[in-house]
């Protein structure tokens, strides 16, 4: 029986989130938060350490810190949250749940996208079209693992993007990925800086590239400009 659930939040200068990303995990049982910080130069750390949750920094990079976050952890259950995500109630019951499934490896969430643009309704839609039936969930839905999975797959690849792309691959060669239907909510900011269909076009053409054989160094790179 799997019970306890350790969550795992990378940030680097995360001030404007820090605080509704640990609100949104409460309330729950029998769940530790580990804030795990890549160098913030705002005020990210100060913040998590005055709601008295773990706050353990390590080099910078997602893939670093959440594996850094993980070989803290004491939970049977890893949940990996993005700052700018916010969790539903009743997660940790879901997550226990789900876990229990048959042939079960690995899960994440629907998507919902905090703003009202119309466009950003259909990026929903594609995301959790790819999530159920491609079983190709992405960081920003919350993946959650047994830590003895995690282990056995070798945790996040040392990569500067396409971390968690690479990791639910792998996972996808030893079991199932279970979607489950109730969303968590991301943050539109990233396709409000860019615009969504820009920033949608950059994602597939990433995920190319990637595939391509093309070195993540320089498809960060590219991504960044």
């Amino acid at each position: 029986m799997y019970n306890k659930i350790s969550i795992i939040i990378p940030t680097y200068n995360e001030a404007g989130n820090i605080r509704e990303a640990i609100a949104c995990t409460q309330p729950s049982t029998n769940v530790e938060l580990i804030v795990v910080d890549g160098g913030s130069q705002d005020d990210t750390v100060t913040i998590a350490e005055s709601l008295n949750v773990k706050v353990i920094t390590s080099a910078p990079g997602r893939a670093t810190q959440m594996n850094t976050g993980a070989m803290a952890a004491s939970g049977d259950i890893l949940l990996f949250l993005h700052a700018d995500t916010r969790l539903p109630p009743g997660f940790d019951g879901m997550i226990r749940t789900a876990v229990q499934q048959p042939q079960m490896v690995a899960g994440a969430f629907a998507l919902q996208i905090n703003a009202t643009l119309w466009t950003l309704r259909w990026v929903e839609k594609g995301v959790n079209w790819r999530s159920r039936f491609c079983q190709m969930p992405y960081g920003d839905q919350a993946i959650f693992l047994t830590a003895e999975v995690f282990d056995q797959v070798g945790h996040f690849p040392d990569l500067p993007i396409m971390e968690d792309f690479e990791l639910i691959r792998r996972l996808q060669s030893i079991g199932k990925i279970i979607i489950i239907p109730v969303p968590v909510i991301t943050s539109a900011r990233r396709w409000l800086q860019k615009g969504v269909f820009y920033t949608t076009i950059l994602n597939q053409i990433v995920i190319t590239a990637y595939l391509l054989g093309i070195s993540p160094k320089r498809i960060r790179r590219w991504y960044r400009r």
